[in-house]
């Protein structure tokens, strides 16, 4: 059974923010699909387990965005 998380990342503005936070997040062992809302911020992660909220953090820190 798969889990979905959702968080909300601050600073994108365009869709490469969105394609730069997608691919940092799907490297994350155990993602299966990655889903970023330009106009929201949401950012929902499906796993086969739960992810560690740390790892998505520093995912999205890598892209150069921040979690709200």
């Amino acid at each position: 059974m798969s889990t979905m998380t959702t968080y909300t990342v601050s600073g994108m503005t365009c869709s490469h923010c969105v394609a730069s936070v997608t691919e940092e997040v799907q490297e994350i062992p155990g993602v299966e699909n990655v889903d970023v809302i330009l106009e929201t911020g949401a950012l929902t992660v499906t796993s086969d387990e739960p992810v560690d909220d740390a790892a998505v953090q520093r995912a999205v820190e890598e892209a150069g965005y921040q979690l709200a």
